[in-house]
């Protein structure tokens, strides 16, 4: 099942971007070695999305996208993620769907960072990440 996945998740950032990735190799996309807590590396995008690999050493505060689905497939590290109330342990090969209005966070509980790919539907530009206060069962902000 989880291999069935993995291909759809694959099919789905084919259709979507506008540049080729047949091939490409995403665990040669490393953190720079200063990074603080968060780095973000925009691989593609096209109208209908973007494509990020996202690294995390400590946490994304909660927040929401009020335009945007995220779709997130964990690569490297592990967390534990938060979904609106839900929490649940992320480890390499989990795929997690946040659908628009969906409060959402992730601490993370491993000693290398966390990375993912990451891909917004629609095309994000950035203006779709709104912060909130959030219950006290998720990280701090």
């Amino acid at each position: 099942m989880k291999l069935i996945v993995h291909l759809l998740f694959l099919f789905v950032i084919c259709l979507l971007s506008t540049k080729a990735y047949a091939g490409t190799d995403l665990s040669t996309y490393t953190p720079p070695k200063d990074m603080k807590n968060l780095h973000i590396h925009e691989l593609g995008s096209s109208e209908s999305a973007t494509e990020f690999i996202i690294f995390v050493r400590n946490e994304v505060k909660a927040h929401l996208h009020k335009e945007h689905t995220e779709l997130i497939y964990v690569l490297e590290g592990e967390g534990l993620f938060y979904l609106d109330e839900t929490k649940q342990i992320v480890k390499p090969g989990d795929f997690i769907r946040v659908n628009k209005g969906v409060v959402h966070s992730v601490k993370v509980t491993s000693q290398s960072p966390l990375k993912v790919l990451s891909i917004q539907t629609p095309k994000f530009i950035g203006k779709d990440r709104h912060f909130v206060d959030k219950p006290s069962s998720t990280p701090s902000k």
